[in-house]
């Protein structure tokens, strides 16, 4: 472990927001990953200047900083491979301007999704790109991922609501990138490159984001079928008619019988159901994309369709939904629910074809795989349920993860389409992205000489994620 100068490191931010007993060290060195590494300090900066001097001192000292919201991400993204500060940010929470006549808000990186949105919706707007872990993740850690959420079809993830921010490189000068203007034209659109590079390049001390009208009218509805076939067709078909719909969610039947068994929510346990929904200002043309999706879902065998206006019945409609990633975890008592090969993306027409090679590859393996998502973005989710104290339990994990994305990237998908590499994906992502991994190398080089900023993720990642870190989890031979 490199000595860390604690009195300086106090000096900075004050004696309350240094920690270093090893209990604290210990909590902050995993997220909501199977990942773990000890970080060698933690330090909650208050303001943008303690961080422009933290990182004077860690570029000094080419001391690791590993920029953290909430800790909700999923790939190992703020797990400190190489040791290092640990850079709570949740001590910058403050909303600085919400300017209605221009459309825009100013925010400091702590602030809580959730938390941004209640004071948005008194002025009758929302921040869209909500990711499922609302309640506690951050605008940092979601500009930090490119987050977004189960509204992304229509409204787009975090990079398209990034209007411009204000970040501090590893030789802790302060910049402007972006504007508060909807368009800007001129130069390198700098602002764009930081959302999803994982805290890489810089830290966000504050970001100009772009809200919209909460609509007047949203209606959900839901339809069961009977093969996953049907319903990953339909998604596709939907997409194709030139719908727009709010929202387009697919739940397979491990999903169902998941959540079921938690909730006792009495769902049909059929092959797969699609949640879908509309918004707008006007009723009618909420009623047209309802009745359009309806019909789609129809001619393609899907059955007791039914769709709502009644906040009530919408929220019971997506309870099943809402809940998912939880109830998983109980889906069989003696399985653990792991977030390795998550949210990977696939064009439209291989949606179905998607899914169901999860689960032909789930059974190949030995192992139970749900397929579920934001399929109308694109995005299929899938968690692994398995005994994780069994050593060949990983063995096949890493096998169907391989098999995974060797099958996404052979139908043009990615391996992220929301929730980062860290980690857990990197093999994958380096795979993917060969042609460009020179090109992304220097400009790492470009803006963090010292390789201070989150070192050891992305192209820098190990080659396992088995042996890259400790497995939260006790794994037997």
């Amino acid at each position: 472990m490199k000595t860390i100068d604690e009195v300086r490191l106090r000096n900075i931010v004050g004696k309350n927001n240094l920690k270093t007993d090893p209990s604290d060290l210990y909590i902050y060195g995993s997220d909501s990953s199977v990942h773990h590494a000890m970080p060698w300090a933690v330090v909650k900066p208050e303001n943008t200047s303690q961080i422009q001097e933290l990182m004077k001192y860690a570029n000094e000292n080419k001391i690791p900083v590993i920029p953290r919201g909430g800790g909700s991400g999923m790939c190992g993204q703020t797990v400190p491979v190489n040791g290092g500060i640990i850079l709570d940010m949740k001590g910058m929470n403050r909303i600085l301007e919400i300017n209605l006549e221009d459309v825009y808000c100013r925010v400091e990186p702590g602030v809580v999704d959730d938390d941004l949105n209640l004071a948005l919706k008194q002025y009758g707007v929302f921040y869209p790109p909500t990711p499922a872990s609302s309640r506690i993740a951050t605008i940092g850690g979601e500009i930090a991922n490119n987050a977004s959420g189960v509204r992304s079809v229509k409204y787009g993830a975090t990079r398209d609501a990034v209007l411009g921010m204000k970040v501090v490189l590893p030789s802790g000068e302060l910049v402007s990138l972006g504007a508060h203007t909807r368009v800007e034209a001129s130069g390198y659109q700098l602002h764009k490159l930081i959302v999803g590079s994982e805290g890489t390049l810089g830290i966000v001390v504050e970001a100009t984001l772009s809200f919209v009208p909460i609509p007047e009218f949203r209606c959900m509805g839901i339809a069961n079928f009977d093969s996953l076939k049907d319903a990953g067709e339909a998604i596709g078909s939907i997409m194709a008619s030139g719908s727009n719909p709010s929202m387009l969610e697919l739940v397979d039947d491990v999903a169902i019988k998941a959540v079921n068994k938690t909730m006792d929510l009495g769902l049909k346990e059929v092959a797969a159901a699609l949640i879908f929904e509309a918004d707008g200002m006007v009723k009618e043309a909420v009623d047209y994309e309802i009745n359009k999706m309806r019909k789609i879902c129809e001619n393609h065998r899907g059955a007791d369709i039914y769709a709502s206006y009644d906040p009530k019945e919408r929220a019971k409609i997506f309870m099943g939904r809402k809940k998912l990633f939880p109830a998983l975890s109980k889906y069989d008592n003696n399985l653990a629910s792991t977030a390795l090969a998550d949210d990977m993306a696939v064009p439209y027409s291989k949606m179905a074809e998607m899914a169901g090679k999860i689960h032909e590859i789930a059974e190949k393996n030995g192992l139970i795989m749900t397929a579920y998502g934001h399929c109308g973005s694109g995005c299929m989710h899938t968690k692994i349920l398995m005994d994780t104290k069994r050593k060949d339990q990983w063995s096949s994990a890493k096998k169907a993860i391989t098999e995974v994305y060797e099958y996404v990237r052979s139908v043009n998908g990615t391996t992220s389409a929301e929730h980062g590499i860290g980690l857990s994906k990197a093999e994958s992502f380096k795979i993917e992205k060969s042609d460009s991994l020179n090109l992304l190398n220097t400009i790492k080089q470009a803006l963090d000489p010292n390789n201070i900023l989150n070192p050891g993720k992305l192209m820098q990642a190990p080659e396992n994620w088995v042996t890259a870190t400790n497995l939260r989890y006790c794994v037997n031979s």
